[in-house]
């Protein structure tokens, strides 16, 4: 068994290809859609259940971090999209260390070959999807820039007569393109290699010795949803910094 860098196609609908970490996305978004719902079925002001308290522990701690960098107004504007990032990639990191990822799955011939293909796959370890999520953080700071600060002041920061603020306005452009590949390949590249770690290493022993490997996956998991999570905070908190404008 080995792990390919590209999604492996389960079945199709029609033209559209299915493919296993666009089931592990469907699954991750029944499971936080699932929770919400009950979670918010009862609610009270002084929390009275586990559920409640410790959805207010995440939901409390992300709006602080997000208010320390900027303020409470901008704060409760970014919350959405920032904690969105952060809950979503911590969860399909997690449940991608679950039993029967990579190891459940069908044989399938491909060229003579009998190839094992695995029904369910780590989301973040495809790069179409943390490609998509990068293409949404970038695009969204944009968004917030240019409703924050109008499209003048918003266009002012890439563009000016002075020759000298004129380059390092089409540097910024550029680096608005780095941002993207950035962090796509950050995300995608430490979920894929540990993925390909714990399958290399549960082939040659099924058991104790992977467990070190599935406790640092645990840690790598958590810091990539909060560094994805930061880094988006800290491009909309600058580009929508009325002083960065002119």
């Amino acid at each position: 068994m080995e792990v390919t860098l590209f999604a492996e196609k389960i079945f199709s609908v029609g033209f559209f290809p299915i493919t296993n970490t666009l089931l592990t996305t469907l699954i991750t978004t029944v499971v936080l859609c699932s929770f919400a719902i009950w979670a918010s079925k009862k609610t009270s002001l002084v929390p009275t259940s586990r559920i409640q308290l410790a959805s207010e522990i995440v939901i409390e701690n992300i709006f602080s971090v997000i208010e320390n960098l900027s303020d409470r107004k901008r704060a409760e504007r970014f919350f959405p999209i920032v904690a969105t990032f952060f809950i979503f990639i911590i969860v399909a990191n997690y449940l991608g260390l679950l039993p029967g990822f990579n190891t459940i799955g069908l044989n399938e011939t491909h060229d003579g070959k009998l190839l094992f293909v695995p029904l369910f796959r780590s989301v973040n370890s495809d790069l179409n999807v943390t490609l998509a999520l990068s293409l949404i953080s970038v695009g969204m700071t944009h968004y917030y820039s240019i409703s924050s600060l109008g499209v003048v002041d918003y266009l002012k920061r890439y563009f000016s007569l002075n020759p000298v603020n004129l380059f390092v306005g089409l540097l910024e452009i550029v680096a608005e393109f780095t941002k993207i590949l950035s962090l796509s390949f950050r995300l995608f590249g430490n979920i894929f290699a540990g993925e390909a770690l714990l399958v290399t290493i549960s082939s040659l022993f099924a058991f104790v010795l992977p467990l070190p490997f599935l406790f640092l996956e645990i840690i790598v998991g958590f810091v990539q949803a909060a560094i994805f999570m930061m880094l988006t905070l800290v491009f909309i908190v600058i580009l929508t910094d009325k002083h960065t404008a002119h």
